[in-house]
């Protein structure tokens, strides 16, 4: 597995040429994920859902969604009440700004820390983001990716890692809204797709 990451960042970072690579085996993200869905005891689906459940649809994974990016930190952020898709609200901070290129055009997304992760020294950030495919292909309130905190500026971002919050599939889950900030004009077809039928 680790060679096949390291395929990938050379792809990613050091092709002269930008051609999308698809690659059609299942990875470990892909399988854990869809051991989560399929365990009744953690599973968000809805029982009916659950009965009929084989997999997630993923779209193919494509190198071109695997970017390196910058992160600045904005260590003067306060925590604030951030809109869920219920009546209850989260508090989060504006942890950093990542600043990437995606086929030799450059974005910026703001990635988000939990208070109470923030309390319990955790390590986690949530990058929320919305997109062409939302709605679509994707579901219509945008996906989340789960990062570390890097020890450098660097990080890099696998928008093939990225999936759709629980509320995507049960009412009964309270999830951030993506700020309207974290929006990308493009397609993002990488990562886990939205059907309500499994």
């Amino acid at each position: 597995m680790k060679s096949i990451k390291l395929i990938f960042f050379f792809i990613s970072f050091f092709s002269c040429v930008d051609e999308k690579v698809k690659i059609t085996y299942e990875t470990k993200f892909q399988k854990d994920l869809n051991i989560f869905f399929k365990d009744a005891t953690t599973s968000p689906l809805k029982i009916n859902d659950l009965k009929k459940f084989k997999s997630l649809p993923f779209f193919p994974l494509d190198s071109s969604f695997i970017v390196l990016a910058k992160f600045q930190r904005t260590p003067e952020s306060e925590f604030f009440e951030m809109k869920t898709s219920t009546n209850r609200k989260t508090k989060e901070k504006v942890y950093g700004i990542l600043t990437f290129e995606i086929m030799k055009v450059e974005y910026q997304l703001k990635v988000y820390q939990n208070q109470l992760s923030a309390q319990e020294n955790k390590n986690d950030l949530l990058l929320p983001f919305s997109d062409n495919t939302n709605g679509i292909s994707t579901y219509g309130g945008g996906r989340y990716i789960n990062l570390d905190i890097p020890k450098t500026n660097k990080l890099i971002i696998d928008f093939n890692k990225s999936y759709n919050p629980y509320c995507a599939y049960n009412n009964r889950y309270s999830c951030p809204l993506v700020p309207k900030d974290n929006y990308l004009p493009i397609d993002v077809k990488a990562g886990v797709m939205y059907k309500l039928d499994y």
